[in-house]
């Protein structure tokens, strides 16, 4: 195999790893060719990723001339002097390469689960003045000091011939030092130095994804909420401090506040109406929960300037006086509304609030890949003759559905009348086999209970299906479109969304879209809006999110029979 060096002046070092994958689908980094990094004594970077494929491998990744020059040892490296171990010179990989843990979905070349095995810092010995290590690959052998959490001392990479795949085959062997250790295993020594858990535990729960489509820079996506600060408590006070107006500092932003003491909201019994002031304090307390579901998806907001009492209105565009600092999506197919606000920090919930926004409804898809859903959704709409106890039971049938199908979804009330399942699906099928499969399951579990169902929709409401050859197939029960449940899938298509977790709704008192339990179903106190903004912050104290696992996104959509 000819060395990075001699490689960088055909133009692109990288080319052959890029070749063997497919970037749409593996959660890798496409990657760049850095140039002039790990030129400095002690600046060279090394890794070594054990990697459960096809078989299970050690892959030893150098960084020489901007990329990682990398080799596949099955056995492992050893700290053993008198062991040697066959080695596979394999493509370079990009330096964002280096500290990937996670999954690489399988039918993809290198398919499998990858853990930061060890890794550190190298350095070249006689390898020329200056030391030139591509040389040395070139020319088949390279002796190098690591400096590893688990690796140390002088290593050497000879090469010993070509095989008859084309791969450079080599030996990998630890010299006679002070960190030679006799017998020493690899496999006596299971765990990342990044996470300190196992390959099993990484395929089990992955923390993170790579998007190559994106940037480098931002090609890490976390699968899990990264801990957004709560709000200064000087900041809050800061606020109950103001008159009718004031330039608030929160989340290092400044908001200009107006009409602070304006009802939004009004009263419930026994309760004090709820103000402006109100939902701004609520937005800034709930960021940090909220803000997971809502980082990199497009929000449609539901304005009420006047309150909830006004008529409102939908607001998709940002308009043209919204400050430079906003998150923004430009949507590339855009109809209507081409600028987007994507809430990826907390500031930008807490000026969506001051704007007017009283419901908050982010895509089911990223702005990355608008055309691939992450949640596939099903919506509870009770009719005007539908009971709480009705639909409570076409709850509980789902339930049973999804544990019969061994998927995790998750409930939460809508904070009006219904009831919504999130169900987290790896991203991949678009939203027509996606709302396809959901109008499967409600059909199967509508024929359970067919005198709580209707399937008809009045023309022109958002989850008419008309047109869509599935929702037509659905009409032959004719009960009154207006008096009993339907089970909503119309909602899987793009630029579609159900209202968002821990959303306010335009009611009295506040009430918002509220995650629980499934247990919940069969508890007698529970009802569709009886969670506040004034409650469900006591409630998250007490029980958390329960919502959390839908970010998981890692589940496939089983056939329906």
């Amino acid at each position: 195999m000819p060395s990075s060096r001699a490689r960088s002046s055909s133009g692109d070092q990288l080319a052959p790893y890029r070749h063997k994958r497919d970037f749409s689908r593996t959660p890798e980094p496409a990657g760049r060719t850095a140039a002039g990094s790990g030129t400095g004594p002690g600046s060279r970077r090394f890794v070594v990723q054990r990697h459960r494929a096809r078989r299970l491998h050690y892959d030893l990744r150098l960084e020489i001339d901007g990329v990682l020059v990398s080799w596949a040892v099955p056995k492992g490296p050893t700290l053993d002097a008198g062991v040697r171990r066959a080695a596979f010179h394999v493509e370079d990989h990009p330096l964002e390469y280096f500290d990937f843990e996670g999954v690489i979905p399988s039918g993809e070349y290198g398919g499998g689960d990858v853990i930061v095995w060890d890794a550190g810092t190298w350095q070249p010995h006689d390898a020329g003045d200056p030391p030139d290590p591509g040389g040395a690959v070139a020319h088949g052998e390279l002796h190098v000091d690591l400096y590893g959490e688990k690796l140390r001392g002088r290593f050497v990479l000879v090469r010993t011939r070509t095989g008859t795949s084309g791969r450079d085959e080599w030996l990998l062997l630890h010299k006679h030092d002070e960190f030679a250790v006799e017998g020493w295993n690899p496999e006596d020594h299971p765990r990342s130095v990044r996470s300190g858990r196992t390959n099993e535990q990484v395929r089990a729960d992955p923390d993170r994804l790579w998007r190559s489509e994106l940037p480098a820079a931002r090609a890490a996506l976390a699968l899990k909420p990264t801990a957004t600060p709560a709000p200064d408590p000087e900041a809050l006070s800061q606020l109950d401090a103001f008159g009718a107006t004031g330039s608030w500092h929160i989340f290092g932003r400044e908001l200009r506040l107006t009409n602070l003491d304006r009802v939004l909201f009004a009263p419930r019994p026994g309760e004090a109406p709820v103000t402006k002031r109100d939902l701004l304090r609520y937005a800034a307390r709930i960021a940090p929960v909220l803000l997971p579901y809502l980082t990199r998806r497009a929000l449609n907001l539901r304005r009420f300037p006047n309150g909830a009492h006004a008529k409102g209105f939908w607001q998709k565009e940002l308009p043209a006086h919204a400050p430079d600092w906003l998150p923004r999506w430009d949507n590339p197919d855009p109809g209507p509304a081409r600028g987007y606000l994507v809430v990826d920090e907390p500031a930008a919930l807490v000026w969506a609030a001051n704007f007017g926004a009283l419901e908050w409804h982010a895509w089911t898809s990223r702005v990355d890949r608008p055309d691939r859903p992450t949640y596939a959704l099903i919506d509870l709409d009770p009719g005007g003759a539908t009971s709480w106890a009705d639909l409570l039971t076409l709850a509980r049938l789902h339930r049973t559905a999804f544990e019969h199908l061994g998927l995790m979804a998750r409930p939460k009330v809508t904070g009006r009348r219904g009831i919504q399942i999130w169900v987290p699906i790896a991203r991949g099928p678009d939203f027509d086999s996606t709302r396809e499969w959901v109008r499967r399951l409600s059909e199967t579990v509508g024929a359970i209970a067919p005198e709580l169902v209707s399937w008809e929709w009045q023309e022109g409401e958002p989850g008419d299906p008309r047109g869509d050859e599935a929702g037509a197939g659905l009409s032959r029960r004719r009960a009154p479109a207006a008096s009993r449940a339907r089970l909503g899938y119309a909602q899987n298509a793009a630029n579609r969304a159900l209202v968002a977790p821990y959303s306010p709704r335009p009611a009295p008192g506040a009430p918002v879209s509220a995650p629980i339990s499934w247990e919940e179903l069969d508890d007698p106190a529970l009802s569709p809006d009886g969670f506040t903004i004034r409650t469900v912050l006591p409630r998250l104290a007490e029980r958390g999110d329960l919502f959390g696992e839908v970010l998981r996104g890692d589940q496939h959509l089983p056939p329906l029979t």
